[in-house]
């Protein structure tokens, strides 16, 4: 029996217009009614994610950050697991040594160094996950979401490293090159370290430190509920779902999933602009 359904959100619960379908919160609010525990498990820190629950009048613990912040239902944090500064300062070396944009999210929040390279990749990341949006149709998205995801700009990244008040939980590098670029980089920054080095899009490279992943963080959060795995069920679509995949009893790819994904997962239900969690949700329901 299942009772706890973790979801990611960009390409899984979220459609090609960055919302949650009426169909989704339906079968998740079903889901709640019953008295199974619903979870988000998302690469985006809370502020970002948090903004499209509350369209869709979903209220739930969210593991943010691919694992390296956890909060209730309520919003109050439970963990973080940051990035040492002098490994993440190596991480955004590399990026800059290598001439590609990066983002760093902090205990903060999300900062850029380049709002026109934020709106750009983020763009591109929507146009990835969403294979029929059309490139420029995707850059308006973005430049709309811009105000509600309280991204903070600053001159220099080296100037949050030196605040001792505030953490570094994820850095996230980008290339319109893909893997062709980002793989080579990949490996050299897994000699830095114990860094998770992950991805939510075929552009971009997500880093934590080592134990910050989904997959930890949802174990946890079931045990924190004495609840088995066996009766856990988690549902994604890209490689940075792998973890919480792997741990779960029941697993469900999206149909736009990678193939990592589906060859990993139990089942694969629909794409995400079908509103493929929401028929996950339903089979979930069924299972004994």
């Amino acid at each position: 029996m299942i009772q706890i359904i973790a979801s990611d959100m960009d390409g899984t619960l979220l459609n090609d217009k960055m919302t949650i379908s009426p169909q989704n919160a339906a079968a998740i609010k079903k889901a709640q009614a019953q008295g199974v525990h619903f979870v988000v498990a998302t690469g985006r820190e809370r502020k970002e994610a948090w903004p499209l629950l509350q369209e869709a009048g979903i209220t739930c613990p969210m593991i943010t950050i691919n694992g390296a912040q956890v909060f209730d239902e309520a919003g109050k944090q439970l963990s973080a697991t940051p990035i040492p500064k002098e490994l993440a300062a190596r991480v955004i070396r590399s990026f800059k040594k290598n001439h590609l944009y990066c983002e760093v999210v902090t205990s903060r929040g999300t900062y850029s160094d380049n709002k026109a390279s934020r709106i750009e990749n983020f763009a591109q990341l929507l146009a990835n996950v969403n294979v029929d949006t059309p490139f420029k149709l995707a850059v308006s998205l973005a430049s709309a979401r811009m105000e509600i995801m309280n991204i903070q700009y600053t001159d220099s990244y080296f100037d949050l490293l030196a605040d001792p008040h505030l953490s570094i939980l994820k850095i996230v590098g980008f290339s319109a090159d893909g893997p062709q670029v980002l793989d080579p980089i990949k490996q050299e920054m897994l000699t830095f370290g114990p860094l998770s080095i992950t991805s939510s899009s075929s552009n971009n490279i997500e880093v934590n430190i080592k134990d910050a992943n989904k997959g930890h963080a949802l174990a946890t959060f079931a045990d924190s509920l004495n609840i088995p795995l066996d009766n856990v069920m988690a549902v994604g679509d890209n490689n940075n779902d792998v973890p919480m995949l792997k741990v779960a009893g029941v697993s469900f790819a999206m149909g736009n999933g990678s193939t990592e994904v589906k060859k990993l997962a139990n089942y694969i239900t629909d794409i995400n602009t079908a509103d493929g969690v929401a028929k996950a949700i339903e089979k979930a329901l069924t299972l004994d």
